[in-house]
């Protein structure tokens, strides 16, 4: 489905029309770091009770609580296994003050506002991904984003990842097939080996296109369609390689309700209704204030 230029956002006409030629779109430097600073303490946060439970269980002596976050969970893995860190989900998408932040951030909005106009839907579907070395949940296998919400009429879903280290070919960084927005949604089955369940693809089906990859610096936002082809290497370097993946929908499309609440992020037909962090944090789609 190709994308018709709406009224407002901040993206030029060549961006949209590169966008709409190969399926997604790269936006170097983004977002700065006041505007990861949120983010990044939720990811601090979460690492930290990670830590505890570890240090409960004896799996470690040192919690390494002056580690930064980029070396503090591979640090703290190192020596355990995958089996280990999958108790801890493969990747997260706890609702916490630095999530509504990233997912409601201003510049994020106004480049998907250029895609699908001013009402906007933040999905329920969006992930914090520690990609930890020698851990194989780090290494996702070929796939489309729409294999995940199969059944539903949201389409197409913008994802929007950004990386919050430099994301590199060493530490496993995006690849992605362009052009193969236009492609059905192709038969997948459960990744089985790691243990992830992650959706794949098999290689007969990846066609011919080209693979780019996309080594990115930290703040970098990587839009893409539900549709395109896309997979990450294993992570073989010394820290994580920290990365969220997003992903906004226009509000009369399904909002995917069995995974989860999201939020209207904007309105211009109901602005009093845009959801406020106190509406996400209680779980409500919506502001519930009064008229």
């Amino acid at each position: 489905m190709a994308f018709h230029r709406a009224t407002r956002g901040s993206l030029s006409d060549e961006q949209l029309l590169q966008y709409n030629r190969d399926g997604y779109l790269v936006l170097e430097d983004l977002l700065n770091d006041d505007d990861m600073e949120s983010p990044r303490q939720a990811m601090m946060d979460e690492v930290s009770t990670i830590a505890d439970a570890l240090f409960e269980q004896g799996l470690i002596t040192d919690k390494l609580t002056n580690e930064p976050l980029k070396y503090r969970l591979a640090k703290l893995f190192d020596g355990l296994t995958d089996h280990h860190f999958l108790k801890f989900g493969r990747s997260w998408r706890n609702r916490t003050p630095g999530y509504f932040h990233l997912l409601s951030n201003p510049k994020i909005i106004d480049a998907v506002e250029s895609f699908i106009g001013e009402e906007i839907f933040a999905s329920p579907v969006y992930n914090t991904r520690p990609k930890v070395p020698r851990v194989a949940a780090g290494a996702v296998p070929w796939h489309q984003d729409k294999s995940y919400w199969p059944d539903s009429n949201a389409n197409p879903v913008i994802t929007v990842w950004i990386s919050f280290v430099d994301a590199t070919l060493e530490n496993g960084c995006l690849h992605i097939k362009p052009r193969t927005q236009n492609t059905k949604l192709l038969e997948w089955h459960s990744e089985a080996y790691s243990g992830t369940s992650y959706t794949a693809l098999h290689e007969h089906q990846l066609g011919s296109r080209k693979t780019v990859a996309l080594p990115v610096k930290a703040g970098t936002a990587i839009l893409f369609n539900d549709r395109v082809l896309h997979m990450s290497t294993p992570n073989n370097s010394d820290h994580v390689r920290w990365s969220v993946d997003l992903r906004y929908q226009s509000t009369d499309q399904d909002p995917m309700p069995q995974h989860g609440t999201g939020f209207l992020a904007k309105s211009t037909k109901f602005p009093e209704r845009a959801a406020t962090l106190a509406d996400w944090l209680a779980g409500r789609a919506e502001h519930e204030g009064q008229a």
